[in-house]
């Protein structure tokens, strides 16, 4: 079993800032997170209850129609099963927050008056969204690009195994470095030439783009780009045409925002040939603060989450992978 660990010192380590003008508002506001943009959309399939491993079979065929005859004659090596295998890695997040570091900060009045005291109840609530959120960050992350090596916290994400599977078809990229208004059509072009003819058509067939392209794309629509876009872009509204709402696609294909995927590659496949692997779901949203002071006599709040996570894809020859120069 693949296991990692993510641990973050102890209440020594961590750095606060406090001042106080006036009456706490008791509201925490945490920077902007990215969210696990790729699962919340549903758009790859979630498979949950996996202990260890799952097999994903692949079964191709090939010449499978005969002339009729009056024998039953099965015909040569007409169907090949093959398989791969989803085995999520397990994952924790561990870290310490000593209660003194409170002890005079402009929260002191809520963790009591006692010397055995317990963390801001407010604090508390923040704490446990925030390291969630990072969770679905990570998770975001690692889902495309991560690179399992047994101590990072990371598995291999969906690039990761595409790279490295030369069943997948690559689209040429004409020997460009980034995404831009001016070349994503082109690219999006290439990527959707090189999707094998029994795949195109499929009501699922997605574009998953990176935040570049997605930008680059937007751009281009609003009449900033090239390939005969016209300078007043989409509906004769220039820039102002996307308001964040509408739905993406391209030459009749779903566009897909993925957050985490590496700027410099994008992805055209079925989300149900696109697999991501857990045990339990619930496991990636809760958060366990455990105060360790009637126990250990210290000063502690233990922070733990554990979760197992993991991405695999069903048959790479109907996958296609564009990689910039």
């Amino acid at each position: 079993m693949k296991k990692t660990n993510l641990y973050a010192g102890n209440g020594s380590v961590n750095t606060f800032t406090s001042t106080y003008a006036g009456e706490f508002a008791g509201k925490y506001i945490a920077a902007a997170l990215l969210s696990g943009k790729t699962l919340n959309d549903g758009a790859v399939t979630i498979k949950p209850n996996v202990k260890y491993k799952e097999v994903i079979k692949k079964i191709a065929s090939t010449g499978i129609v005969a002339n009729a005859s009056c024998d039953f004659t099965e015909t040569a090596d007409a169907l090949t099963l093959t398989e791969r295998i989803l085995e999520p890695t397990e994952l924790q997040v561990n870290l310490v927050l000593c209660k003194a570091d409170f002890r005079k900060d402009w929260e002191a009045v809520q963790m009591g008056y006692s010397a055995y005291d317990n963390l801001p109840p407010a604090f508390s609530d923040f704490l446990i969204g925030h390291v969630a959120s990072k969770v679905a960050e990570k998770t975001e992350q690692d889902l495309w690009a991560g690179v399992y090596d047994g101590s990072n916290g990371q598995f291999d994400g969906f690039t990761t195994l595409m790279s490295a599977d030369a069943d997948v078809n690559d689209a040429s990229n004409g020997g460009e470095t980034a995404f831009t208004s001016a070349n994503i059509v082109t690219l999006l072009g290439n990527a959707v030439d090189s999707v094998p003819s029994a795949v195109y058509g499929k009501e699922d067939l997605t574009i998953y783009l990176p935040t570049v392209a997605i930008q680059a794309y937007i751009r281009a629509l609003g009449g900033f780009g090239a390939s005969g876009l016209g300078a007043a872009g989409t509906n004769d509204q220039g820039s102002q045409w996307y308001n964040m709402g509408n739905a993406l696609a391209f030459e009749g294909i779903k566009i897909q925002h993925a957050p985490g995927m590496p700027s410099d590659h994008l992805v055209v496949g079925e989300a149900s040939n696109l697999f991501f692997g857990t045990g339990l779901m619930s496991d990636h949203t809760e958060v366990k603060l455990v105060d360790t002071s009637e126990i250990l006599g210290d000063q502690n709040v233990r922070i733990i989450m554990r979760y197992t996570a993991g991405v695999q894809y069903g048959i790479g020859s109907d996958l296609v992978l564009l990689t910039l120069a």
